[in-house]
């Protein structure tokens, strides 16, 4: 069978998903088999992101489904008016108002600065999907959405960046309103507005970023989308249109009267139908588990209720409802009403949100990191129940970037860069042994074999001599050996100093690729690297990534 999407011959390095650490990634191995279209993971993925087929048969779903195009649009246009879109972004709202356009979607949480480097690249990956798509089949068109993840309710989450300080150190930038997080449960973050501390945030960036000439002027771009006043959703939105400025994305955030009024039937379905979701989710996941894991778990219903500022979990009881965390109870009927009247008092949990979106967006293809693909695979019966179309799961890009620094250091002690994703002091201590004239290892192992060549010699002849003597001889070997060990780690330790520029390259190293320990993806924001390297950065990451490997790609800058 034709395969829409196959690995070229490029000047690229890639590393295996599997031969990276999962506590590095949060990989496992439903993502694993999930990307291998595996026969364990085939069941709960009915489409194969590599396959023609696949995006055809969505094709054919979505063109057989009636949405409201007029009503979708004229919300996405005035939100995204707000979010000072681009005229290639307006007229790709427009666009969406022909039934042969179709939405390749993904989402992030709205995160300062644009979150972890990974929403970068999730929306890199929807760019060119949509554009490939539109290369694959022209007959259609193919605009990228972005929906934003506004309506969750953990500030903490949202409210910080991490970027590499001076010493190579993660220095974790944060905005506290009123300086201090918000005490209670602040609703949904996305409609948060930053006051006055969003300039000690700024400044503390400044502060933690090493002085380069892009420092002000990237600062100055940044303020112009983070000013107090300004909401989470639309300083996010904005500043991603500053960083994809000619690729016209569409950003959709549901917590909209309009937009929640078309989502009411759903809102409805899962408060007078509980708990039929959670049992469909609940009966597939007793499925996965027989050879995965489940990465989520439904609630009975899997619906919020904002109340008084806040975002509160709606609980069934035996004869009514309760919003967890507060004293406020609702009568059946009185939140079908709120379904039907005034949905826009309803927000979706992790369960129902792809449900949410899918009702809205006409999405062949969401794009997704291994968490959300491991999810995904509770969902697909759920899509059937509501009778709304699964889109395909694509997997986002996946990159490091080895900075010239880090790349001389690999060279020079000649690494892999898979070398510096394991034990660091077993990899400082296998450079000091290549560069020291003393090398510790192969001294030590002839001392201790020797050592105990000798102490062999002696327990036969302390075995013919008094047999009662053995243990002694026991007792002094371990101290022996405990005595040897503390000398070599002190003699590692002294090596250490001797070589303390190779450690400090080492260890920079490391936290360059692996920063807190995880990839660079999870951890560093964009703005780390538009300081150092200048506006062109994102010039270069969207004309190196290739979204077609499936792999870890590894670019050096």
């Amino acid at each position: 069978m034709q395969r829409l999407f196959c690995r070229y011959s490029a000047t690229m390095s890639w590393i295996d998903y599997t031969q990276l650490p999962p506590s590095v990634g949060g990989y496992s191995s439903l993502f694993f088999d999930f990307l291998a279209n595996a026969d364990g993971a085939r069941p709960f993925y009915r489409l194969n992101f590599r396959e023609n087929s696949s995006f055809e048969s969505v094709l054919r779903e979505q063109q057989e489904r009636r949405r409201d195009r007029v009503a979708l649009t004229t919300v996405l246009r005035e939100q995204n008016q707000t979010y000072l879109a681009s005229k290639k972004t307006l007229e790709h709202i427009a666009a969406l108002e022909n039934p042969a356009t179709f939405a390749v979607v993904t989402g992030q949480q709205v995160g300062i600065f644009g979150g972890p480097l990974y929403t970068i690249l999730k929306t890199l990956t929807t760019i060119r999907l949509a554009q490939r798509l539109k290369e694959k089949y022209p007959l259609f068109s193919f605009v990228p959405v972005f929906w934003l993840e506004g309506e969750d309710h953990d500030f903490a989450e949202m409210h910080h960046a991490q970027v590499l300080d001076n010493s190579g150190g993660v220095a974790r930038i944060e905005y506290l309103p009123g300086g201090s997080l918000p005490d209670r449960n602040p609703g949904p973050v996305g409609e948060f507005r930053f006051d006055a501390a969003i300039e000690t945030t700024l400044a503390g960036l400044k502060t933690a970023l090493q002085e380069t000439e892009f420092t002000s002027p990237l600062l100055e771009s940044l303020r112009a989308c983070y000013s107090a006043g300004t909401s989470f959703n639309e300083a996010f939105a904005r500043w991603l249109n500053k960083l994809f400025p000619d690729d016209g994305i569409v950003f959709i955030s549901a917590n909209n009267p309009a937009l929640k009024k078309l989502l009411s039937p759903l809102f409805l379905r899962e408060v007078t139908e509980y708990p039929a979701s959670s049992q469909i989710v609940i009966g597939q996941s007793a499925e996965l588990e027989k050879t995965y894991h489940a990465q989520v778990k439904p609630k009975s219903v899997n619906l919020f209720l904002f109340h008084k500022g806040g975002r509160y979990p709606i609980e069934p009881r035996e004869h009514d409802f309760s919003l967890r965390g507060t004293r406020h109870f609702l009568e059946p009927d009185e939140l079908a009403r709120i379904a039907t009247e005034t949905p826009e008092e309803l927000s979706p949990n992790v369960i129902l949100r792809p449900l949410a979106q899918d009702t809205l967006l006409p999405t062949i293809a969401y794009v997704a990191g291994p968490s959300e693909i491991a999810y995904h695979a509770q969902l697909a019966p759920l899509y059937g129940h509501f009778g709304i179309p699964q889109p395909l799961l694509f997997p986002r890009a996946s990159v490091t970037v080895v900075e010239e620094r880090v790349q001389r250091a690999l060279e020079k002690y000649g690494l892999r860069l898979e070398d510096l994703f394991g034990d660091q002091s077993v990899l400082t201590n296998r450079v000091m042994e290549q560069i020291s004239e003393v090398k510790l290892d192969d001294l030590f192992q002839r001392t201790t074999k020797g050592i105990h060549g000798l102490l062999t010699e002696l327990r036969f002849g302390l075995k013919e001599l008094d047999p009662t003597l053995l243990g002694a001889l026991e007792n002094a070997t371990s101290k022996i050996d405990i005595n040897l060990g503390v000398l070599k780690e002190k003699s590692i330790a002294a090596q250490k100093r001797r070589n303390e520029t190779a450690v400090r390259q080492i260890e920079r190293s490391v936290g360059s690729v692996l920063p807190g320990g995880v990839l660079q993806e999870r951890q560093l924001s964009v703005v780390y690297f538009l300081n150092k390297y200048g506006p062109d950065f994102m010039k270069w990451l969207s004309g190196e990534v290739d979204i077609t490997g499936f792999k870890h790609q590894v670019l050096s800058l």
